[in-house]
């Protein structure tokens, strides 16, 4: 059986659970998330929101996801498809207008 070094022994000592520093990550993340949504972005503000719903990085308090849910709905600004036909969708290609070029 092989001996370990003091040094060995110092490293696993001060390691941290790895629990501990997901957690850690995840309440970066919320903190980096929210500067942003009170900035105004707000895909970052749908982000917070649901994060407060699920109380993950935060305490859960569906109020105040609630809050930045609506906050971000009333902000969104959406973009007009103009002349296309209803049930257009935008991430459709132009690719019915383009039938004729082949």
């Amino acid at each position: 059986m092989e001996k370990e070094s003091s040094s060995e022994k110092e490293r696993k000592d001060s390691r941290l659970p790895l629990s501990e520093v997901v957690s850690d990550c995840v309440k970066r993340w919320f903190k980096d998330a929210l500067k942003e949504a009170k900035a105004g972005d707000i895909n970052m503000q749908v982000l917070v929101g649901q994060m407060y719903f699920s109380g993950y990085g935060v305490p859960r308090d569906a109020q105040r996801g609630r809050i930045w849910i609506t906050r971000a709905s009333k902000t969104r600004s959406f973009w007009k498809v103009s002349d296309k036909h209803p049930g257009y969708n935008a991430s459709d290609s132009d690719s019915d207008e383009q039938k004729g070029d082949f």
